[in-house]
């Protein structure tokens, strides 16, 4: 096994093209064609992390955070990442990270942190735009169904709780081949009609691959006429953060007791309570602030996330309350999540999660 079938597991959940544009995500350092000895998954890429390996026999990390985030201008150990990256070159190790592709999917991150606060009835906090498109292609009858079928085996045709989803219609398609075709149906050189099926299906923009593989392979025609729109729809199975309920209305401070010792906070900074139950829960792992307005909007009665500047507590208005749980404590489950995909793959492969603490922040 290579490295390459360990992040093609991966992309499954969090495909690389989800990613903010602003990361920095895929192979970090490595050769993809490289044979794995061993994983080694953690939340972030330090000194210590690349020694754990070391020890264990493993020559992938698998790390959430990326320790490369700008670019290098050289490498000669001056700080902790140039010492991380020299360090991993010299013991052959690659370095992979998700990050936001992550962060962007609805069985990453924030759907973690959904489970361990027993949420349920959970959705996407902020649906990410241009991620859908819309194929478009023309079969004959007797070969609509063929084509269409294996656009949907390529993951065409999903619509929320819905599969092979698809609009089809009938109509007269016209063509006239030149002297170097090879018509499947008519002559070269002969204006030929054929009764045909208009076939349209949406699918994620990082399947396009797949699915016009699908559809060349299966449509009879030597020229296949099609043609592909992105759409503004928003995706409800990708974006930032997620919503959900608890199974009853809760105490505010009964809550964040709760939330407290669920999440391993060492303390939570919030803003002022408001003498309001809480029953729907806004979460969003690491740097969240710029999504106050939208657990808002979603009527959540607290919000959950890291890194929350003082003057953004007042953005909660009384009409929520924000939780400041910590940066680490927001995102420490996501290794487990991590593991556990990379387990049920990969049943009887060394996937060890990482023993360190890599937590920079610390506490009286």
């Amino acid at each position: 096994m290579n490295i390459k079938d360990i992040t093609n597991c991966i992309e499954e959940i969090a495909p690389l093209s989800y990613a903010e544009g602003f990361d920095n995500v895929g192979l970090l350092v490595g050769n993809y064609k490289t044979k794995v000895t061993g994983v080694l998954v953690t939340l972030d890429t330090l000194e210590n992390i690349i020694e754990e390996a070391i020890e264990k026999k493993c020559n992938l990390i698998v790390s959430f955070h990326p320790i490369i985030f700008s670019g290098l201008k050289k490498l000669n150990g001056s700080n902790y990442v140039e010492r991380v990256v020299l360090k991993a070159i010299k013991n052959n190790i690659a370095i992979y990270a998700m990050h936001t592709a992550l962060d962007n999917s609805i069985k990453g991150v924030n759907a973690k942190i959904c489970e361990v606060l027993g949420l349920t009835n959970t959705k996407i906090l902020i649906p990410q735009k241009n991620t859908i498109k819309k194929l478009t292609t023309y079969a004959p009858i007797e070969n609509a169904e063929i084509v269409r079928n294996s656009l949907f085996k390529a993951g065409a045709g999903n619509i929320g709780n819905y599969d092979n989803c698809s609009f089809n219609t009938k109509g007269v398609g016209t063509y006239r081949g030149n002297e170097n075709s090879n018509p499947t149906i008519g002559n070269k050189g002969e204006f030929h009609s054929e009764k045909e099926t208009f076939i349209s299906v949406i699918f994620e923009k990082h399947k396009e691959k797949n699915i016009l593989k699908a559809l060349f392979e299966t449509h009879p025609y030597e020229e296949v006429a099609y043609d592909i729109v992105l759409l503004e729809n928003n995706n409800q199975e990708i974006g930032m953060g997620m919503v959900g309920e608890l199974e009853k209305e809760v105490n505010e401070v009964e809550f964040l007791q709760y939330l407290k010792k669920t999440m391993k906070a060492k303390g939570i900074r919030h803003s002022k309570l408001i003498g309001k139950p809480i029953k729907k829960v806004a979460v969003l792992g690491g740097s969240g602030s710029f999504a106050i307005e939208n657990a808002i909007a979603n009527s959540a009665d607290i919000y959950i996330t890291a890194d929350v500047k003082y003057h953004e507590f007042y953005k909660a208005e009384n009409k929520l309350i924000i939780a400041d749980i910590g940066h680490y404590e927001s995102e420490q489950f996501t290794k487990n999540l991590l593991v556990d995909i990379l387990t049920k793959k990969f049943p009887n492969f060394a996937i060890i999660l990482s023993e360190k603490n890599t937590n920079p922040i610390y506490y009286l």
